[in-house]
């Protein structure tokens, strides 16, 4: 899938259209100078099929073909839309080839705006689902609310989202099909706002939520006219050019799943005045998309869908440029460029005429403003833009967010519309591996409505390694989020040595966390606080010398500070980024000092706290298309007369923090063992994508450990080798590792079904 970054860039560069002065002259003059007949194109519905739309337009325009009006169906909106407003067919074929639709045709947030800690929530649970504060929800009637989608068209729009005449106000006059299930009846759209017109075309009824306009409820306009060339006809076009998206019939047998049957009954009903538009059609092509559906969005299938349509266009060659004699030009004529794209507009600031703040609060509305000093700001950028709508979704809990340019004499006014506020969003997340066997994992976020707001976050874990967790964070308009947390874990922990069970462990931990400084930004965060953990130690199980370690009852107070950054495209499987996280905490018992105690409880010695220091860095090179290289290196130090056992070092694993905060994963070591209080260590991994979704990687990695710094390189080295597989599914990571290790020596293999927690 093609990366958000890469999206936005695109954005920037194509996201706003503006005529040339030296070439405004409209359509009707053109027509007037040469005499010529007015070509309509019709662009019908199909999904994902619809990207041959855009091949057939590079022949149209290579063949010199002008278009006068533009009449599209839900596909063929969004595709004729942005042609009527400058995108022309090569700026759409780079568009669309480029779009993670993976991510446009959900709900999912973008991992460029969203927090590390919104990113993590994002890739540890399969399930998510939200009550809106309201008395109705008006992004019901769906499985997707269609956020991105919309928010997508907002910003290709840029420059065309008020209220227009799209006959008069666009560059090539349009119209597009929605259906009333009100009524049942067709809404043709002449005028409104251009985003919202696309997107009531393109609801896709039970997929994509309806939109609601009045007493209407609008749904795909495939559903009363599939191919609208009827609707071309009343715009004026004496002659029709235009392009379906039709393959051989399904037969009972090719009928078998549920999307199968959805996509035939919306077929079905797409063949409402089919055929008497296709006999007003001169010139009608369609493009098969042989083995292609409507949800086939892949980057494979695009590429193929628009050299489909391309293919197909070719085919009529010799009627196009027959075409162009009945519409009253010669062979060597080509059309005006009335709207060339201006591809640095997106990058200007333009002026600030005024604010509008729609469905907001006014401690909403306050608070925008003096977050980002409003008041001073006399410009606005697409940086901006985007800042805006984030804050209106993660610090002020809305729903969906808009942030909406209107020309106002010679500058904008900027509009900011929210929908619902969030009023409770609930998590589910499971997962199943060969140690652990099964866990669940369950969250419930509570925005409270005050006057500066405050998120509560609570997480319930079940499985061997139990966790209650409950979190406050207050969202002041100063740049960091004061936090408060408690924790409750209920371990059940094995130790390893040398690959043969050692001993068993089972305590309980509290933890109580407050971070007054806590910046929180897109790529990274940056805590600094006080933290306070329990150890309630239950039982121990094990060899006779694990037995006379004496465990008592322990608190720890620490001074802590964490520098966390994350640019990777891809939680489990980047392509390009990096990942940095580093720590450092002085550890006491007493606010200063580690009080070293007897079996009684008194105090026998008094020595230094512990400094801990701990770092990971990854970062990928991808080489070709599929193939990527990650070095990691990570590590972590022990300083300090004294450390406590349950503090000490831990490796094994496939990640970080697995069983204890302190574990470090070393291929080829699976359970968990402590080693030495210096631990520093190199992992090189290659990845190979295979298809859309298999990967198979290969790891190595060598550590040095010791108990004193200056002994580090006095050891032997630890090495391990890893060979993975591994499935990227809607519910996680699935697959399987096996590993060896000079520690352990002898293979180990691990089987993964979810997401990491």
């Amino acid at each position: 899938m093609k990366k958000i970054l890469l999206i936005f860039t695109i954005l920037l560069m194509a996201g706003k259209v503006i005529a040339n002065p030296d070439s405004i002259a409209t359509v009707a003059n053109e027509q007037a100078r040469t005499k010529r007949a007015k070509v309509g194109l019709v662009l019908c519905g199909g999904g994902a099929k619809g990207m041959a739309h855009v091949g057939v337009l590079k022949v149209l325009e290579r063949a010199g073909i002008p278009i006068d009006v533009i009449a599209g169906t839900s596909i063929g909106s969004i595709v004729g839309g942005l042609y009527a407003i400058g995108y022309n067919a090569h700026s759409l074929d780079s568009l669309v080839k480029a779009l993670d639709w993976g991510y446009v045709i959900t709900d999912r947030e973008n991992l460029t705006n969203q927090s590390l800690i919104d990113r993590k929530k994002q890739n540890t649970y399969i399930f998510t689902t939200g009550k809106a504060a309201g008395k109705r929800n008006m992004n019901a009637g769906g499985f997707i609310k269609g956020k991105n989608i919309s928010e997508l068209l907002q910003r290709l729009c840029s420059g065309y989202t008020d209220s227009l005449n799209f006959s008069r106000d666009l560059p090539i006059p349009f119209a597009c099909v929605a259906t009333n299930i009100m009524d049942n009846s067709e809404v043709v759209f002449h005028s409104g706002r251009l985003p919202q017109a696309m997107r009531a075309s393109m609801a896709i009824p039970a997929a994509f939520t309806p939109v609601r306009m009045g007493d209407m409820v609008l749904v795909d306009g495939g559903m009363r006219n599939n191919y609208p060339a009827d609707v071309a006809r009343a715009m004026g076009a004496d002659i029709v050019i235009g392009v379906t998206l039709s393959g051989k019939a399904k037969t009972a047998e090719e009928v078998k799943s549920t999307m199968s049957v959805i996509g035939q009954i919306i077929d079905m009903n797409c063949v409402n005045k089919y055929n008497e538009n296709i006999a007003i059609t001169d010139l009608h092509m369609n493009v098969d998309p042989k083995d292609y559906s409507t949800a086939s969005f892949s980057s494979e299938a695009i590429d193929s869908l628009v050299r489909y349509g391309e293919e197909e266009a070719m085919r009529h060659w010799d009627e196009i440029i027959a075409l162009k004699k009945r519409i009253g030009i010669s062979n060597s004529f080509r059309p005006r460029k009335l709207h060339p794209l201006r591809p640095n507009v997106m990058t200007d600031r333009q002026r600030i005429s005024g604010y509008t703040f729609e469905n907001m609060t006014p401690q909403g509305e306050s608070f925008l403003r003096q977050k980002f000093h409003l008041q001073k700001i006399d410009s606005i950028d697409a940086e901006l833009e985007q800042q805006l709508t984030t804050s209106m979704r993660i610090d002020l809990f809305y729903n969906t967010a808009e942030c909406r340019l209107i020309p106002e004499g010679d500058g904008v006014r900027v509009v900011l519309s929210a929908g619902n506020r969030r009023a409770m969003q609930f998590h589910a997340g499971v997962r199943f591996d060969s140690e652990e066997n099964a866990a669940l994992q369950l969250g419930l976020d509570i925005p409270l409505k005050t006057a500066i707001p405050i998120n509560t976050d609570f997480t319930l874990r079940l499985g061997k390694l139990m966790l209650a967790r409950g979190e406050i964070t207050v969202h002041p308009r100063s740049f960091t989020r004061p936090t408060f947390s408690f924790t409750f874990r209920r371990n059940d922990v094995d130790v390893y040595l040398d690959g043969d069970l050692d001993y068993n462990i089972r305590y309980n931990q509290s933890q109580a966390e407050f971070v007054p400084i806590n910046l929180d930004l897109r790529h990274f965060t940056l805590q600094m606080g006080l933290r306070w953990d329990y150890m309630h130690y239950r039982n121990k199980l094990g060899s006779e010398i694990s037995k006379q370690i004496s465990l008592k009852n322990e608190h720890f107070i620490s001074y802590r500070a964490r520098l966390d950054y994350n640019s990777e495209d891809n939680w489990y499987f980047p392509t390009r980024g990096a990942r940095f996280k580093a720590e450092y905490a002085y550890v006491t018992n007493n606010f200063a000092k580690l009080n070293q105690r007897a079996d009684d409880g008194t105090v026998v010695s008094k020595v230094t706290g512990m400094s801990e220091v701990s770092a990971n860095w990854r970062m990928s090179f991808t080489i070709g298309s599929r193939f990527t290289i990650q070095p990691m290196l990570y590590g972590r130090l022990l300083l300090g007369p004294s450390v406590p056992t349950v503090l000490g070092n831990t490796i094994g694993g496939e990640w970080f923090g697995r069983y204890v905060d302190q574990q470090m994963p070393f291929v080829g070591i699976g359970n968990m063992e402590y080693t030495d209080h210096q631990f520093v260590a190199a992992q090189l991994q290659a990845q190979q994508r295979i298809g859309r979704n298999n990967y198979v990687l290969f790891r190595m990695a060598g550590a040095q450990h010791a108990d004193k710094m200056k002994q580090l390189l006095d050891y032997s080295t630890l090495l391990g080798g890893q060979i993975a597989y591994f499935y990227n599914s809607i519910i996680g990571p699935i697959g399987a590792s096996i590993g060896y290790s000079n520690r352990i020596k002898s293979p180990y293999m691990f089987l993964n079904i979810g997401y990491q927690f």
